[in-house]
């Protein structure tokens, strides 16, 4: 019989694509993912992985485990969710994965009203642009910009996030020919935002770019250019103004998203009509 611990690191291994990847997932170094699937091969009498030196594939036989392995690991965390709605204790803990200025902006500044509404409740916050693996258990509740297609999830349309272009007063003064631009990085070239500033550009030029909302929109306020922000972020601070544009800003839908059988413990529904309603708040849905 192999360990069970041997086939974890190894459907992590098969997940991500690398001993590197597989180790940071896990929390601990290559050399022991490595020497897990070793152990994991001596157990099964079969090869998994081909050792080349810069990869690690699968090999057909450890694409076939990969397969049936996987499905192991999808019904262990829905034992271990089960195990949480129907058990007798309360929610103590509850994990949030939300996009980061969501999670900066609208949520964590809320996180004391809700504690003092349910102080049994801890919350833990993870605000990453990443989607977060609900079925590998990586929150228990996420936010996001983009509706989830897997059709075991309980989905609902919580808010709609608004943009608008800002800038410093000094700025937003200078002719529109002389008017320069911030922008996100290059892995946000897709985003619908982004899009709509390129189009803004008219030829004229992106002064600076970075990687997060906070840098872009310091920059904006020292008078460095003109930036696409959220307009629950940008409208209550006071260095900044938004500026009229010829084409009119892109809106995303915000979705609240979790497993149906979590959504039945009290301390995750106390979550989730807390999310709706700071949502509701900062990003209201159209009427």
């Amino acid at each position: 019989m192999f360990d069970w611990q041997d086939l974890k690191h190894f459907v992590a291994l098969a997940r991500t694509g690398s001993l590197s990847a597989a180790a940071r997932e896990l929390g601990c170094d290559h050399a022991t993912v490595g020497r897990r699937v070793a152990a994991l091969e001596k157990a099964l009498g079969l090869r998994l992985i081909l050792r080349l030196p810069r990869s690690t594939p699968l090999t057909q036989d450890g694409q076939t485990i990969a397969g049936l392995a996987t499905e192991i690991d999808a019904q262990s965390q829905a034992i271990v969710r089960h195990a949480r709605s129907a058990g007798a204790a309360p929610q103590a803990s509850v994990r949030i994965s939300a996009p980061p200025s969501i999670a900066a902006h609208v949520i964590a500044p809320r996180i004391a009203e809700f504690h003092r509404a349910f102080p049994h409740i801890a919350l833990a916050l993870s605000g990453e642009s990443a989607l977060a693996e609900l079925d590998r258990g990586e929150a228990d509740i996420a936010v996001r910009m983009v509706r989830p297609q897997q059709p075991d999830l309980l989905v609902r349309r919580i808010g709609m996030m608004r943009y608008a272009l800002y800038a410093a007063a000094r700025h937003a003064a200078l002719p529109e020919a002389a008017r320069r631009f911030i922008a996100y990085d290059h892995h946000y070239r897709q985003q619908p935002h982004q899009q709509w500033l390129l189009q803004l550009l008219q030829g004229r030029p992106v002064v600076f770019q970075a990687s997060d909302l906070f840098s872009l929109q310091q920059a904006a306020r020292s008078g460095l250019g003109a930036a696409v922000l959220p307009t629950f972020v940008a409208d209550g601070d006071p260095d900044l103004q938004p500026l009229p544009t010829p084409i009119a800003a892109p809106t995303r839908e915000l979705w609240l998203v979790t497993y149906p059988d979590l959504a039945r413990t009290a301390a995750v529904r106390a979550v989730m009509n807390f999310l709706t309603d700071a949502l509701a708040e900062c990003c209201p849905l159209p009427e």
